[in-house]
């Protein structure tokens, strides 16, 4: 142990919750049994990002030694006896208004997430709880950091929940939650490290069973939308995502259509990625490539999905590149005609062999610190904005729809959908997502759309649309119909923790304070990641005399938040006598 890190154990894994961990790299992967046949195929894939995308933290480790200075805390990642553990000190107090507590602690780390390439993080487990760590390693700056999001956090953030819509992009066979929190689960969180074979190519056991005579789906074959939709059910974003009610993105199978699970959303007058790491698919739809050859270029046109252009030289990645974009724009090069089919690779800019230079440059990301992003609307000129922008609209949300016409923008009215091209429900939830965000522009057009969607048989059912009702109408003043709408939530849901507490405050305005506290005990023992309801609950307790029982609450706020300053204070002060709990 290094001098003055002084910490406490990590939580005991339970014999309840410990579980097969997920299979490593090597014989015991899905991959090894499609080895024998395409060896050539499988050494190339298993050295890519996308291979290597998760997997056992001692496989992953990076030793990590950091100091966060907006929060004093240092962390460190190190290995110990082939296990890897998160630990985390903050020895002195810090300056300022407030005073920062004494902190030490540390977290056996069980998965990494991130090949490293771009990134890496990891995982640990708590009651069956699964969350992320709090810092990353970025690795284009060979820096550690803090987690998007956290870069200037006053506190330490240790329940950072991680959900399956995160893991079944850097993980296969990604399980569903529990359906008392999105991070809680019955056993491990996902059954193969990396991405296999089978996430992208479908379920082989056919194949192999007939010794490769029964074929594998030929994804080039398949209808554009569901081949296309085996990159974009990670490579599509969208600045809102919307999940069809009864849906689960983590049942998305190869083969499938990707816009039978979700709906995916962007503004209408926003160009392109909007400087975000990911989402290349919408602002591809901008681009002339794109618009030009209809659904003949896919991601794979220049992508090699077996293959990784990491290991390459500037030199060879510019060359790369540069045949993909001439195996369309010099194809049948004609002697004696002119612009491009006179041997265009010959005419344009020769002494520039690398053409994302000018036409594919890299910008700063949005939402992924220290990290740049390829611009996919592929600009005729670095800068400029090649895509079809809607004339007169205040920037609406309207829905990727990736097949009408070969555009991004689905605007008519269509069986059932709204004119943005997605069903009304959806497109409601997305503007009610715009709205907690802060933009007060988007609670109108959120109300009236899932107002139009609740009078839908089906939508008498829908937690998710009856508990965004009772957001933006407590937003507005509405409480009596906001009680209405997480009453109904509740009832088709009981597990919807955003519901509960929202309803309990409401409550606790009318003096309910008995059926308030019903309903934060329940959302808090279910979802410790929601520290408002513990905070709400314990305050609550205390006020009714439950001195015992605020207490416990705030244990268990430390236990998962130990750096949470508000719950810390109020425990010493009830504990000091500072703060008195009267009996009633």
């Amino acid at each position: 142990m290094l001098a003055g890190w002084s910490v406490s154990r990590a939580p005991v894994v339970s014999a309840e919750s410990a579980a097969q961990p997920a299979k490593v790299k090597g014989e015991a992967t899905a991959d090894l049994a499609c080895a024998s046949c395409h060896r050539e195929i499988y050494e190339k894939y298993r050295k890519t990002p996308m291979a290597n995308a998760s997997g056992p933290a001692a496989e992953g480790f990076l030793a990590a030694n950091f100091t966060h200075a907006a929060s004093g805390v240092s962390y460190r990642i190190q290995e110990q006896n082939g296990s890897v553990y998160l630990r985390f000190l903050r020895a002195q107090q810090g300056a300022g208004s407030e005073t920062a507590p004494v902190l030490s602690g540390e977290r056996q780390l069980r998965y990494f997430l991130g090949s490293g390439k771009r990134g890496r993080t990891y995982l640990f487990e708590d009651q069956r709880y699964w969350f992320e760590i709090p810092i990353n390693w970025y690795a284009k700056k060979k820096i550690w950091d803090m987690a998007p999001n956290y870069l200037n956090a006053a506190q330490m953030p240790l329940t950072l929940p991680v959900d399956p819509g995160c893991l079944r992009c850097h993980a296969s066979e990604p399980q569903p939650s529990l359906p008392e929190a999105r991070n809680r689960y019955g056993g491990e969180p996902f059954l193969e490290g990396g991405i296999t074979c089978v996430a992208c190519h479908g379920d082989a056991a056919a194949h192999l069973a007939s010794g490769g005579k029964v074929p594998l789906m030929k994804i080039d074959a398949i209808a554009p939308e569901r081949r296309d939709s085996v990159c974009l059910n990670c490579h599509l974003e969208g600045e809102d995502a919307v999940v069809h009610q009864g849906k689960r993105l983590v049942d998305f199978k190869p083969g499938d259509n990707i816009f039978d699970y979700a709906s995916f959303f962007v503004r209408s007058l926003r160009s392109g990625g909007g400087g975000r790491a990911t989402s290349q698919w919408e602002a591809l739809l901008e681009s002339g490539c794109k618009r030009g050859a209809g659904n003949k270029l896919t991601c794979t046109s220049c992508h090699d999905p077996h293959g990784s252009t990491a290991a390459m030289t500037r030199e060879e990645r510019g060359a790369y590149y540069r045949a993909r974009c001439l195996s369309c724009h010099d194809a049948g090069a004609t002697p004696g005609k002119s612009g491009m089919e006179a041997g265009f690779a010959a005419t344009h800019h020769p002494e520039t062999p690398d053409c994302t230079t000018c036409h594919m440059p890299r910008a700063a990301s949005s939402d992924i610190a220290h990290e740049q992003v390829t611009d996919h609307r592929i600009p005729r000129v670095a800068g400029s904005d090649p895509g079809k922008r809607t004339a007169g609209r205040n920037e609406e949300l309207v829905a990727v729809s990736a097949w009408r016409d070969g555009l991004a923008l689905h605007e008519e009215a269509n069986g059932g959908m709204d004119a943005a091209g997605a069903p009304t429900r959806d497109l409601g939830l997305a503007y009610a997502m715009e709205a907690a965000k802060g933009d007060r522009g988007a609670v109108q057009p959120a109300t009236e759309l899932l107002k139009q969607a609740e009078r839908d048989p089906e939508g008498r059912q829908d937690y998710e649309l009856h508990a965004q009702l009772g957001f933006l109408e407590q937003l507005t003043g509405q409480d009596e119909a906001a009680e209405r709408e997480y009453g109904l939530a509740l009832a088709a849901n009981e597990h919807d923790s955003f519901a509960a507490g929202n309803l309990a405050l409401l409550l606790t305005k009318e003096r309910r304070y008995g059926q308030a506290v019903g309903l934060w005990e329940r959302s808090f023992q279910e979802n410790p990641v929601e520290i408002k309801t513990g905070m709400n609950l314990a305050t609550v307790q205390c006020g009714l005399g439950k001195r015992e029982a605020a207490l416990a609450t705030l244990d268990r706020i430390l236990h998962f938040s130990p750096d949470e300053r508000q719950a810390r204070r109020m425990s010493d002060e009830i504990r000091s006598s500072v703060k008195a709990c009267p009996a009633r």
